[in-house]
């Protein structure tokens, strides 16, 4: 338990002592009812910062105890993460929270929070965005469709070749219930046959009420 600090008139009469009146250190801790070990360490450390005797004219109680005891500023254990780069990260193709997380793990190592509380940091961040525009839509009343970034690998099996599938998409408005196809190409035939006849007049034709 470290020992606790002596008052500051204490330690300036510490070294009125020492200096002015020049007397042992066995002396000044029985005047000042320390131990000689107190007084060494307050000799040496005045020393150590440099003080002089007499103090100078601007140097008072608050000015000497900030130069023998200077503040240490506490290290931050953690180093937060840059939400709004995150934020703008995830919009690129193929970017999750696990890959960032790796990502900042790797450049920080011991002072990167966990992904768990990664996550949690990013999602209170998020939420205290502003919003736009938010759309509220009629079941059946609206669909989206298009072609997602992404490929899907199709192993043939009696060859083994492999060829990339294209990816459609359709998703309701009001209940984002979603349909998914694999096209070999996003060519205008195919958009057709996915868009038209898979994803709407058979897939969401026969969910939504008439």
């Amino acid at each position: 338990m470290p020992t606790a600090r002596i008052p500051m008139k204490k330690i300036i009469e510490v070294l009125r002592l020492k200096y002015e009146a020049q007397l042992s250190h066995d002396k000044i801790a029985r005047a000042c009812q320390l131990s000689k070990g107190a007084v060494y360490k307050y000799v040496h450390l005045a020393k150590a910062k440099g003080v002089t005797w007499p103090l100078a004219d601007d140097v008072d109680e608050a000015a000497l105890e900030a130069l023998l005891f200077p503040a240490q500023e506490k290290p931050q254990r953690y180093v937060l993460p840059d939400c709004f780069q995150i934020h703008q990260e995830l919009k690129r193709k193929g970017v999750t929270l696990q890959l960032l997380w790796a990502e900042y793990v790797a450049r920080y190592e011991t002072q990167a929070y966990r992904y768990s509380r990664f996550c949690a940091l990013y999602r209170q961040w998020r939420e205290k965005q502003k919003r736009s525009m938010r759309q509220l839509y009629k079941a059946g009343e609206k669909a989206f469709i298009d072609y997602c970034g992404p490929t899907v690998e199709v192993i043939d099996r009696h060859s083994g070749e492999i060829r990339h599938a294209q990816v459609f998409v359709g998703v309701l408005g009001a209940s984002s219930y979603t349909f998914a196809e694999a096209t070999w190409t996003q060519s205008l035939p195919d958009w057709i046959v996915s868009a038209k006849q898979s994803a709407l007049l058979h897939f969401f034709d026969r969910r939504v009420p008439g």
